[in-house]
């Protein structure tokens, strides 16, 4: 196992089909909480119940008092620099794909293109009844002005974010990108993921199984660790523009 920026430098260099992961802990050095964060509405709220489908349906006031904040928390954030070399990085093509867990929408405004949102994103919303469908800004202005703060539909039916709630199944399309580009890679860098939570948790294995490179940077322990080619346990804001300026200077090298 290697531990430095610069092995990790060469590595992607060296790649020919890297892929990175990301999850939480990526955007909560942006200042985004995770549920495993001290402090704010995770507190008051069970992730697990509250941001549930069963609950969506059963009581839409709830969850949306749940729900709604989530958008100030990511509206008062900006990308950080891991989110800007991740897509700097895309744009040299030295990353092919990027799969992230994160919600926020953080990549996408730092500059990777078409990330691939397997939880989906808090980009808009949809009437589970009759597939209607809204724009962020829409669905905002629809909880703002309902006195219960529950977005509704034409039809009469609560809208519900494009974000996946505990219960629902995982978007088909994301899915099936997700493990295409997992097959192809030779190198997975995971960021800021615990590797926990399947499928996500069972994609290290798959590059491993075919003879690929495992980068782990997080500053949590996961279960991978001890697979991992390259283990940084450092902040990847503070890491990956190392990381890129050696590569800089291993390209000019060349």
């Amino acid at each position: 196992m290697t531990n430095t920026p610069e092995d990790l430098a060469r590595a992607l260099v060296d790649a020919e089909h890297a892929v990175i992961l990301t999850g939480a802990g990526i955007s909560t050095e942006s200042g985004v909480p995770d549920f495993r964060s001290k402090g704010g509405i995770w507190e008051r709220y069970d992730p697990m119940v509250a941001g549930s489908l069963d609950m969506f349906i059963r009581d839409p006031k709830y969850f949306w008092e749940y729900h709604r904040p989530r958008y100030e928390q990511v509206a008062a954030v900006d990308p950080n620099a891991a989110h800007r070399v991740v897509a700097e990085l895309q744009r040299r093509g030295i990353v092919k794909a990027l799969i992230t867990q994160n919600i926020d929408g953080l990549h996408g405004r730092a500059g990777s293109d078409d990330p691939i949102e397997v939880h989906g994103s808090l980009t808009g919303g949809r009437c589970l009844r009759c597939d209607h469908r809204v724009s962020r800004d829409e669905l905002l202005e629809r909880a703002d002005a309902a006195d219960d703060g529950v977005p509704r539909c034409n039809c009469g039916f609560q809208l519900k974010s494009h974000v996946v709630l505990f219960g629902e199944m995982l978007p088909a399309e994301a899915m099936e990108r997700m493990f295409e580009e997992t097959e192809r890679a030779d190198l997975m860098l995971v960021i800021g993921s615990s590797l926990v939570v399947s499928p996500v948790a069972d994609l290290p294995a798959i590059v491993l199984q075919k003879g690929g490179t495992l980068a782990i940077l997080t500053e949590s322990e996961t279960p991978y660790d001890h697979k991992a080619q390259i283990r940084l346990h450092t902040k990847a804001g503070e890491t990956l523009p190392l990381v890129l300026a050696e590569i800089e200077r291993l390209t000019a090298a060349a």
